[in-house]
């Protein structure tokens, strides 16, 4: 197989998808292993990675009536912020050597000499990574590309990524709830 990860990846939304759209398998009756806010911080630690995100964001869409969803989404929010804090400091130490390494090649020289060229685009991508983080899509991709930004600390990376992500938990909470 050619890519298995984004196999495993489309596998694990499909999951995701027959097992909460089938009523026989979840229903809201019998769906109480979520009845606590410490469950929707967990929610929120897998709303953040590639592999969980889908079955994160669908017991939030199955939970959604059952709590009140301004703390879950608060507290889903910090579980995901938790998420996104342990990818940013594993790209930004385990693999600040090999980003060095990868700096010095000839493609990404040019990728830096574009950049340099058409400096808007700078801008452009830590907004796209931002988009990301708030998505249900997995925050592995939108916090690399921010923690390869020299310039951004790890306290304006917390702020914004707790931020984004609460926003898209209230999202997810609210289409559950309107459903």
């Amino acid at each position: 197989m050619k890519y298995p990860k984004f196999f495993a990846l489309v596998l694990t939304i499909i999951i995701a998808v027959l097992i909460f759209s089938n009523e026989k398998i979840i229903s809201k009756d019998n769906f109480i292993i979520i009845e606590n806010y410490l469950s929707s911080f967990t929610l929120g630690v897998f709303y953040a990675y590639g592999f969980t995100a889908a079955l994160a964001t669908g017991a939030l869409l199955k939970i959604a009536d059952q709590q009140n969803i301004v703390i879950t989404g608060i507290v889903a929010g910090f579980g995901s912020l938790l998420g996104d804090l342990i990818i940013f400091r594993f790209i930004r130490g385990s693999f600040n050597d090999e980003l060095k390494l990868l700096g010095k090649t000839r493609p990404l020289k040019k990728i830096r000499k574009f950049l340099k060229k058409y400096s808007s685009l700078n801008k452009v991508v830590p907004i796209i990574a931002y988009i990301i983080i708030a998505s249900p899509l997995p925050d592995e991709i939108g916090v690399s590309l921010i923690a390869v930004y020299k310039n951004t600390n790890t306290k304006a990376f917390s702020i914004l990524a707790f931020f984004l992500n609460t926003i898209g938990i209230f999202i997810v909470l609210l289409i559950g709830r309107s459903v």
